[in-house]
């Protein structure tokens, strides 16, 4: 059956359309879409959904989620990780290989995709681990990873400090177009800390963990990318430093590529003041002219990609001192609005702030997805960019409510996802 969406604002970042029109969606795929599409209306037998002109989009793509399955399943399992990214809007999201067991050989692979085929309700990829049990000592067998279904290379929350390690798996990853995903900081600059290190770390007598942790590690794997030439993508970046060098490596023409959480994009150090655990995220919330670098790298190109880095953690995680809690917020469902306040700040263009979710980490991952495109899936969002709301922690679709954003108003949402062309979510 075929299925007209008319009276849409198509936004497609990756060919710069922006105009009013329609899409055809036939056996799940787009079939056709313009401007010239139904202006008399849609011919008998096809159904028709009216979008109200509101804006719709390629389905945005969350490169960095972590779930709890398989083994903590109490957590996050596919099926409700995939029910809160269809209610934020995500068609595809990217998972990461920290689960038990690790996601460190083909069977496992095998196994999560075939979870996600009978569990999710949205499209899954993995990311495999870089390295056996994540302990950064020996590297995984890339080929039969990418054989089973992996798409990068990564070992999730924990950065690979071995150089002789990483220059190899730079190296040995050009044989597949392989990315390397590094979760950049220095455990040894980190050591203890839990936030921000500065003057108000000081002031609540907590840990910091020094901006340099970041930037050195960075700056070392970009040498190891000049030595090898093999892809590297920093999975989120959190300061101005590190800004100032991957927007330098790019100059050179490295073939570097970066993301950042739309939680640094929003928040910043002071909202710790309370102690409030939810705000305690790896890396951490940074200063406000940090805040403000990442939003000037993510506007001149420097970062490509906005992530949800969506870590879901039970109350017992979380309810704890501050020192003692686990990191991570969820973040699937405030992604996209996150980005629209950018938007209805005029601090980035929908397009702009669109393409960051959409048609880039589809570029870098080597994705079919991420665009408008005849014979393409038919991954769909349809936005309402002014419609009032606050985010209620005991309303998100995750199995954990460890969100950053409780009681946060926010002005645009999803109203409904398709994959495939099949609605998995309606407002």
């Amino acid at each position: 059956m075929s299925t007209a969406y008319i009276n849409a604002r198509l936004v497609d970042p990756a060919s710069g359309l922006d105009t009013k029109g329609a899409v055809l969606v036939e056996n799940g795929h787009i079939l056709d879409f313009g401007s010239h599409l139904f202006a008399q209306g849609a011919p008998a037998g096809v159904e028709t959904i009216d979008c109200g002109g509101h804006v719709l989009a390629p389905g945005l793509i969350d490169m960095r989620v972590f779930t709890g399955e398989p083994g903590e399943e109490h957590r996050e399992t596919l099926a409700t990780a995939s029910g809160a990214a269809a209610a934020g809007g995500v068609t595809t999201m990217v998972v990461m290989p920290n689960t038990n067991p690790v996601v460190d050989d083909a069977a496992i692979v095998d196994f999560v995709m075939r979870r996600a085929r009978d569990t999710a309700s949205v499209n899954i990829e993995i990311m495999a681990a870089l390295t056996k049990g994540l302990e950064g000592s020996e590297m995984t067998e890339f080929g039969l990873l990418k054989d089973a279904g992996a798409i990068a290379y990564t070992d999730g929350i924990r950065p690979v400090m071995d150089a002789q390690l990483l220059r190899r798996a730079l190296t040995y990853s050009k044989l597949f177009d392989g990315l390397i995903v590094q979760h950049a900081e220095d455990p040894s600059l980190a050591a203890s800390g839990v936030m921000n290190e500065g003057e108000l770390s000081t002031r609540l007598g907590l840990a910091g963990i020094p901006a340099e942790a970041e930037t050195i590690i960075v700056e070392r794997d970009l040498r190891l990318v000049a030595l090898t030439g093999g892809r590297y993508h920093v999975s989120q970046v959190s300061c101005a430093e590190t800004v100032d060098v991957i927007r330098q490596a790019k100059a050179e023409g490295l073939p570097v590529t970066c993301g950042v959480s739309a939680d640094h994009l929003s928040l910043n150090e002071t909202d710790i003041r309370e102690y409030r655990t939810f705000f305690k995220l790896s890396p951490p919330l940074r200063d406000e002219s940090d805040r403000q670098a990442l939003l000037a790298g993510l506007i001149d190109g420097t970062i490509d990609v906005v992530v949800s880095g969506h870590n879901p953690q039970d109350t017992d995680a979380k309810r704890r001192p501050f020192a003692e809690a686990a990191y991570g917020a969820v973040g699937l469902e405030t992604l996209l609005p996150v980005l629209l306040e950018r938007v209805h700040n005029d601090e980035i263009s929908l397009t702009d702030a669109l393409a960051t979710i959409t048609s880039k980490p589809a570029e870098i991952l080597g994705l079919p997805s991420g665009h408008l495109k005849s014979g393409a899936a038919a991954d769909m969002v349809l936005i309402d960019l002014g419609k009032p709301w606050v985010v209620e922690a005991d309303a998100l679709r995750s199995k954990s409510k460890n969100t950053a954003h409780e009681d946060r108003r926010f002005q645009g949402r999803a109203m409904r996802t398709i994959v495939a062309g099949k609605s998995v979510f309606e407002a």
